[in-house]
């Protein structure tokens, strides 16, 4: 897996203080992505243990509230596969940090065992994110007013809660913030 670029003290993916984690490779291909050099799976670096180390020690900062993954396209196959071993260490060395995900696949191709965006990890990597922000980017459901999302067709969905009910439970955050609007 490779990535694209590491933000840390990110305030625009999602809730607080966060570091981002940017993986490269995405056949979605949206019209008006703001990152398309990330579409190439070998742009930028090499994802290794000292870069994940990096983001783990990163984590640890009581201002930093979790970890971003996002792209790129964190739910192509290959990443998948390069991102759970990240994601369980956040879970066993960052207790109490949140992870979210960035895709533009849906929630409901990614539990299709049918489909082809779901893999062997799929189902794990999934277990371990709280909020998935999921769907294509769409340049005419645009919507700056919206939390943490691009496009109106795009969800918040808690995942945990989600896989609890067996049907998808949408995210509101805090509700103090929820309230205030554009």
């Amino acid at each position: 897996m490779y990535y694209g670029n590491i933000k840390y003290s990110d305030i625009a993916n999602g809730e607080g203080v966060r570091t981002s984690l940017f993986v490269s490779g995405c056949t979605h291909h949206c019209k008006e992505c703001f990152q398309p050099e990330t579409w190439n799976f070998s742009f930028g670096q090499e994802f290794t243990d000292e870069v994940a180390d990096q983001i783990i020690e990163s984590l640890k900062a009581p201002w930093v509230e979790g970890l971003t993954v996002l792209g790129g396209e964190p739910m192509e196959p290959v990443n998948q596969h390069g991102l759970v071993p990240l994601l369980r260490r956040v879970r066993a060395e960052a207790p109490g940090k949140n992870i979210w995900c960035y895709t533009g696949d849906r929630f409901e191709a990614l539990v299709d065992p049918q489909s082809p965006r779901h893999t062997d990890a799929t189902d794990e990597l999934l277990s371990l994110i709280d909020v998935l922000v999921d769907g294509p980017f769409e340049r005419d459901l645009h919507d700056i007013t919206l939390r943490f999302r691009g496009s109106s067709n795009q969800r918040l969905i808690d995942v945990p809660a989600t896989l609890e009910a067996g049907e998808v439970v949408l995210w509101t955050g805090d509700e103090e913030l929820a309230r205030h609007s554009m």
